[in-house]
């Protein structure tokens, strides 16, 4: 193909091979398809569904979370939360749960950084108490279970990290532990942590012990000694 110039050359500049990787970079970047609220929903969504049982309720909540693939199959692919449901045969909680799951598939809907509504959710405290969860974990509200649903499943497709306790204060938590039962008396209900410990305000389970002097957690290793 050739191509007339009808003006006067009067500079030039020849690209070098990081300008052009760059600017191949760009483009691929621009190709990109991120979550917003203008992409479609496909025919098929893959997710995952938690039950949740409350002492408080004779029937459980099924909470279904749909996820889309972005950029499916290249180097750039994504799992993003797309919309949630909720399932109950208990009616009493019909208008808050359809509310409550709307404005949640919404906000997964627009994009960006969705997160903060674990902490939302489970900052939410019920006028009638909480309740317990088998292991000793305590639950503010009904809705406070579900924040703790979100979270397990956004960090199971990557969009949260779970807090790590390092090995060095695990192997110290192990060995306070192991002290604390030697010299306590039998435990007699089942659970993971002594019958004796107290709730963790930082986890929200009943494993804070006192050892040397300093209250410790055993789940989450929270103390107040730093």
């Amino acid at each position: 193909m050739n191509k007339k110039i009808s003006q006067k050359i009067v500079s030039y500049k020849v690209s070098t091979e990081e300008q052009m990787q760059e600017t191949a970079a760009k483009e691929i970047e621009s190709n990109i398809i991120q979550m917003h609220e203008k992409v479609s929903r496909p025919e098929e969504l893959a997710g995952s569904t938690y039950k949740i049982k409350t002492p408080m309720s004779d029937h459980a909540l099924y909470l279904t979370i749909n996820d889309i693939i972005l950029n499916q199959g290249t180097n750039h692919e994504l799992r993003r939360p797309f919309e949630v449901f909720i399932n109950s045969k208990n009616m009493d909680h019909f208008q808050w749960i359809v509310a409550l799951t709307r404005v949640i598939s919404a906000v997964f809907r627009k994009g960006g950084d969705c997160t903060f509504l674990v902490e939302e959710l489970k900052a939410v405290f019920d006028p009638q108490g909480g309740y317990f969860k088998p292991g000793g974990r305590f639950m503010p509200s009904l809705v406070a279970e579900i924040g703790w649903a979100i979270e397990d499943h956004l960090q199971k497709i990557g969009m949260m990290t779970k807090a790590e306790i390092p090995a060095h204060q695990q192997k110290i938590m192990d060995e306070k532990r192991a002290d604390f039962e030697n010299a306590a008396a039998p435990v007699a209900e089942a659970s993971d942590f002594p019958p004796t410990a107290e709730l963790c305000k930082k986890c929200s389970v009943k494993a804070t012990i006192l050892m040397d002097g300093c209250m410790t957690c055993l789940n989450c290793g929270e103390s107040k000694c730093g």
